[in-house]
């Protein structure tokens, strides 16, 4: 499998943890505050877990592609898109207008940050 590939995998796997993580606690009214704590931060080291490894893999000074500007806006992507769907699907709430537009401006940002990615080898330090 090419190392981008797996890159996105991974870090789409822990976005998934990490959404849950931060905000599947809303649905629980029932929980305190320190029980939303450490179930949160339970649910999270999944992601830690899976999150490292793909920014090592995908990152120039470990053998991959990508510099660590490029893994922040890749991550970014895939953070709006999995909070979309966790917010519609788990949360239940609507995307306003206004939220919709400012996650396409945000992605219009991730096509501009990763154009011209792979014409120039960054120097490992």
């Amino acid at each position: 499998m090419n190392r981008i590939a797996l890159t996105v995998m991974l870090l789409i796997a822990s976005n998934v943890f990490m959404t849950f993580a931060w905000y599947f606690h809303l649905k629980m009214k029932g929980w305190t505050i320190a029980v939303a704590i450490l179930i949160s931060w339970l649910i999270a080291l999944p992601e830690y877990i899976l999150q490292v490894p793909a920014n090592r893999v995908g990152h120039f000074a470990h053998g991959g592609p990508l510099t660590a500007a490029q893994l922040k806006i890749i991550q970014e992507a895939i953070t709006l898109t999995i909070f979309g769907l966790f917010s519609i699907y788990v949360l239940r709430e609507k995307l306003r207008v206004n939220e919709i537009i400012a996650f396409g401006l945000i992605m219009a940002g991730v096509v501009v940050g990763m154009m011209g990615r792979g014409q120039t080898t960054p120097v490992a330090p």
